[in-house]
């Protein structure tokens, strides 16, 4: 092979390369589309058990999916937020995941913590978690109520509250 041919054969590789870095960086965004559709869709499968579960059980008058606020450079998102002004003075967020994993509980928790900041007009209402997933592992669901969320699955396509009797949600 001579010189020529050695610089032709770089110089083709190179180029093939770049078009190859071109495809899988495409193929990533398409891929993370993906997920995001997923996720949506998920979130439209939960909202109409959840908004009954929220109306019917705790009583909630204003049930809003996907609600975001930014205050201060900060953002928030919550898939379902749910309250009422009467003599239920509660909220309730939920977080809706296909999958749910250990830190769903810390996003979970986290949201909650920064509630009041976001939502000042809220103050005075006891505010509560509830993690609804598709797939939930036995054990990380003993966790989510150990932290004092509820827990919804969901059964036959329709999400449902999956706590205990005895059990005590912790208010923020």
């Amino acid at each position: 092979m001579t010189d020529e041919e050695l610089k032709q054969l770089v110089a083709s590789l190179a180029v093939s390369q770049q078009e190859t870095d071109r495809q899988l960086k495409e193929l990533g965004k398409q891929i993370g589309g993906l997920g995001d559709k997923f996720g949506s869709f998920t979130e439209g499968l939960a909202l109409p058990s959840m908004a009954k579960i929220l109306s019917e059980k705790f009583g909630m008058e204003v049930i809003s999916p996907s609600v975001r606020v930014s205050k201060q450079g900060e953002h928030m998102e919550i898939d379902v937020l749910a309250y009422a002004n009467s003599e239920v003075n509660e909220a309730y967020v939920v977080e809706v995941k296909s999958h749910a994993r250990e830190e769903s509980i810390a996003q979970l928790r986290n949201i909650l913590e920064r509630f009041r900041r976001f939502f000042p007009e809220h103050k005075d209402k006891a505010v509560f978690g509830i993690l609804a997933a598709v797939d939930l592992p036995a054990e990380l669901r003993e966790r989510v109520l150990k932290a004092g969320f509820y827990v919804a699955r969901i059964h036959d396509e329709v999400f449902e509250l999956d706590v205990p009797a005895n059990f005590k949600p912790k208010a923020y």
